[in-house]
């Protein structure tokens, strides 16, 4: 193999890597002299980084009087010092570049870098090349390792700052002294057209800082200021919009970076740095435009100060390159940016915006999505107000975290907001969301915990389908772990469920949660649960006989979250039982006959007067008569009357019949179809819900006027 890499003999593979090092020559360090038979080249020392500024020509330098690739470690970092060998002249002196040292991309190669003490160079691996065209060979081998090395600081950035701040880092101070980095105001997303201007905005500037000041220190590194300073072309401008087919365009077009000294550029770069940039002579300026996928997204402009080597024309590749990575990331980080903000904002959607205040509980949630990696997932909560004050309690989680759990959740909640309308019992809800996790696919998966609390009976009916059991904090300060048949995650299929009812005492707070509160990498899952009892116990005490409060009690719930333990997102319910008590409810049973108007009227009004309550008679009588009529019409089978006193009065009246009532306009001529329409013009509120065998309607009154709230 030649030089070049192809087939050839040693005569040819000589000429063509001497036209390649001739290539590559004009990039590098300088020009280096042909060591004599025996001799070996020899390197002068560098500048060290904390000595002599860096770029700051030295005397008895090279032709160009400037400093050689920096040795050592990644882009911007610290030069060390090296002295030659053997004390005589280096083969390949400073020449008037600011490259990158063979060390530039030390993290691929790994190969630790000579010290000023080090054994001197090996002879070329190539016989019969010449000093010049190893010294081209070796000055392209540092560029080409220089551009490894910023191209990985770039991509390891996520989003959009730290992918900018990479190109900042990786350029100043090895490959430019400043860089100013514009980009479009707003960033296109994906393959949307924008409309309006081409607006370019400042993003970052960075520059390696000015000379030490009286106290010996140096000024600051100003990451931010488009200040450069006077010998950096002075102020940029922060806003720029491109003209249509103007200088600024038709370079961004061109797409190819350019020195400052190019025609084009030079009148360019007014439109970026405004009208007198004052920028520096010879080739110390590139302009160079970031294009993305489809188009151009900013551009970045690469200084060098006047007391420093110009770029050499090679320099125009490595900008190429450092411009179309950043681009590509900068393109990437902007739809991952949308992606992931479309996610989350779906999630959110299909959460519940507020919970309701059902009558006799009290409730509170919290949401957290888990890691910035993983920010979407399949956590779900709701609360769900059923006939008969009943509220049913909710809590889920599927499988996964991408948008299709998210999209899963959604459906899922939606066919359990469903089942609870139908007031099937817990087991039969989690059934039927068996059966619709199986027609969405084979693979999906999910657990769920439904629960029923009655607050008249003080009763709570409890399924679950592989969820993490409840915890109960009892009014005493006492946390128990529910025993709650575990059953089978939905989409299993073929598996019945089973439900328990349990005491669920006045003061008492009923605690759903998914497993990402209990369980991860650090902890499994029942040390989690425990450690969420003890939590709870800990924060009753806090409170004495009274139980704590909801919103502060989450809080300390959501606090016992380690740094580790943010691998799933988090959703938690939290019900706190207040019940109706038995001396504010008032229950009948009555037979459907044409006399159950009447009794229901005189009913209603003596627990009207019981309870005090007068003011409210000859409202409640006229529409207890109106909704128990239209019952006795079509019931077959005793109809039921209840009053509920609470913060309102509340009245509900069910029958055998499915159908529900439709609020319709009566004609002039119609006998009847009226009574509907009095319940939505009196009643505070009205509704109708059906049941398993039969329907509930019912409407509620406001209190009067000075009539305390239960």
């Amino acid at each position: 193999m030649s030089a070049s890499g192809r087939p050839g003999g040693a005569a040819d593979g000589g000429r063509e890597a001497t036209r390649a090092g001739q290539r590559v020559a004009r990039g590098a360090t300088g020009r280096a002299e042909t060591p004599g038979p025996g001799e070996e080249p020899q390197h002068e020392p560098h500048p060290r980084h904390g000595g002599e500024r860096i770029g700051r020509p030295r005397e008895g330098g090279g032709p160009g009087g400037g400093r050689s690739w920096p040795r050592g470690g990644e882009p911007g970092g610290t030069v060390p010092e090296q002295s030659p060998p053997h004390g005589g002249r280096s083969a390949v002196p400073d020449a008037p570049h600011a490259g990158v040292s063979r060390a530039a991309a030390g993290e691929t190669t790994g190969a630790p870098v000579p010290g000023p003490a080090g054994p001197p160079p090996a002879r070329s691996a190539h016989p019969g090349e010449s000093g010049e065209v190893a010294a081209a060979r070796q000055a392209g081998g540092d560029r080409l390792r220089f551009i490894g090395a910023a191209t990985r600081r770039i991509a390891r950035g996520i989003d959009l700052d730290e992918i900018v701040l990479g190109l900042c880092r990786a350029t100043v101070p090895t490959f430019a002294d400043a860089i100013l980095v514009y980009l479009r105001d707003p960033l296109p997303v994906g393959d949307e057209r924008p409309t309006g201007p081409v607006v370019l905005r400042l993003r970052r500037t960075d520059r390696i800082p000015e000379e030490p000041d009286t106290n010996g220190g140096r000024l600051p590194m100003l990451p931010a200021q488009p200040d450069l300073g006077p010998a950096m072309g002075g102020s940029a401008a922060e806003l720029a919009e491109v003209q249509p087919g103007g200088p600024l365009a038709e370079v961004l077009r061109g797409v190819r970076p350019l020195f400052g000294e190019a025609q084009a550029a030079r009148t360019a770069l007014p439109e970026l740095l405004g009208p007198d940039p004052r920028l520096p002579g010879g080739h110390r300026v590139i302009l160079a435009p970031l294009r993305g996928r489809r188009r151009v997204i900013g551009a970045a402009v690469f200084l060098r100060r006047p007391d420093r080597p110009a770029f050499e024309p090679d320099d125009l590749l490595v900008a190429a390159q450092l411009a179309t990575h950043t681009a590509l990331g900068v393109d990437k980080a902007v739809l991952y940016g949308r992606e992931a903000y479309i996610a989350d904002a779906l999630q959110r959607t299909m959460l519940p915006d507020s919970l309701p205040q059902p009558t006799g509980v009290r409730l509170a949630s919290r949401y957290l999505p888990a890691a910035e990696t993983a920010r979407v997932g399949g956590d779900w909560y709701d609360a769900i107000p059923l006939p008969g004050s009943r509220v049913a309690l909710v809590v889920g989680d599927v499988m996964g975290h991408s948008m299709t759990s998210a999209a899963i959740m959604g459906q899922l909640r939606t066919t359990a907001q469903t089942l609870a309308g139908l007031d099937l019992p817990p087991q039969e809800v989690l059934h039927h969301l068996d059966e619709q996790a199986q027609r969405l696919g084979t693979d999906r998966m999910a657990t769920c915990m439904y629960a029923v609390y009655d607050p008249v009976a003080h009763r709570i009916t409890i399924a679950n389908a592989g969820h993490p059991p409840p915890v109960m904090l009892h009014r005493g300060g006492r946390a128990e772990v529910l025993r709650v048949p575990s059953g089978a995650p939905i989409g299993v299929g073929g598996v019945d469920f089973e439900a328990v009812e349990l005491d669920a005492p006045a003061g008492a707070t009923l605690v759903l949660y998914t497993d990402g509160l209990v369980e991860s990498r650090i902890r499994d899952v029942w040390t989690g649960i425990e450690q969420l009892r003890e939590r709870l116990a800990e924060t009753a005490r806090l409170t004495g006989p009274n139980p704590p409060p909801l919103e502060p009690m989450c809080d300390e719930v959501l606090d016992m979250l380690g740094p580790g333990d943010r691998d799933d997102d988090i959703a938690l319910l939290a019900a706190r039982f207040d019940g109706i008590a038995p001396s504010d409810v008032a229950y009948w049973y009555l037979d459907p006959k044409a006399q159950t108007a009447g009794q229901a009227r005189r009913l209603a009004r003596r627990a009207l007067a019981r309870w005090g309550l007068d003011e409210l008679t000859d409202q409640l009588e006229l529409l207890v008569s109106e909704v128990v009529t239209n019952a006795v019409r079509y019931a077959e089978r005793p109809i039921t009357l209840r009053l509920l006193r609470t913060d309102v009065l509340r009245c509900e009246v069910g029958d055998d019949v499915p159908q529900l009532p439709r609020l319709r306009q009566a004609r002039p001529s119609d006998e009847g179809g009226r009574g509907l329409y009095l319940v939505n013009r009196m009643a505070r509120r009205w509704g109708a819900t059906r049941l398993s065998m039969g329907k509930v309607v019912w409407f509620e009154l406001s209190m009067p006027p000075g009539v305390q709230r239960r």
